[in-house]
């Protein structure tokens, strides 16, 4: 992975759209059955919608129910981050970017085999690279 890149919270409100700011620099989330990419079906990549980060593949994108993009493995290790998250009166695990550590969603051990994980992502951290160069399908 390339070198990680750190802004203040102050650049990153100057640079992103203020939706995208809200969930990926506020850990926010946007409503379940909303994001652009929850019943996206195209292939390629999807990228951290700060930093161009490669996260996740639509091969091991699935419908999971949730309301949200649902991945069950990530590109390649160092990509994300994990991190424990207690907020809400829970505790979950955090999913975050390795490049820019914004906020992507969360992790669950409820997905599908072969790793039986549940990478709950919000559409506003993510940006897709269709295959055959195709940006949105």
């Amino acid at each position: 992975m390339s070198k990680k890149i750190i802004h203040s919270k102050e650049k990153w409100q100057e640079i992103l759209p203020p939706d995208v700011f809200e969930v990926t620099r506020n850990h926010g989330t946007e409503r379940a059955f909303t994001g652009k990419y929850y019943a996206h079906t195209g292939s390629g990549t999807y990228k951290c919608s700060c930093c161009d980060n490669a996260l996740f593949s639509s091969s091991h994108k699935y419908d999971s129910g949730s309301g949200w993009p649902s991945f069950y493995d990530i590109i390649e290790a160092g990509n994300v981050d994990l991190r424990r998250d207690y907020s809400h009166g829970m505790v979950r695990v955090e999913v975050l970017c390795g490049k820019c550590e914004a906020h992507l969603g969360h992790l669950f051990d409820d997905g599908p085999q072969p790793t039986g994980k549940r990478y709950c992502i919000n559409s506003l951290s993510l940006d897709f690279a269709g295959d055959d160069n195709q940006q949105d399908e």
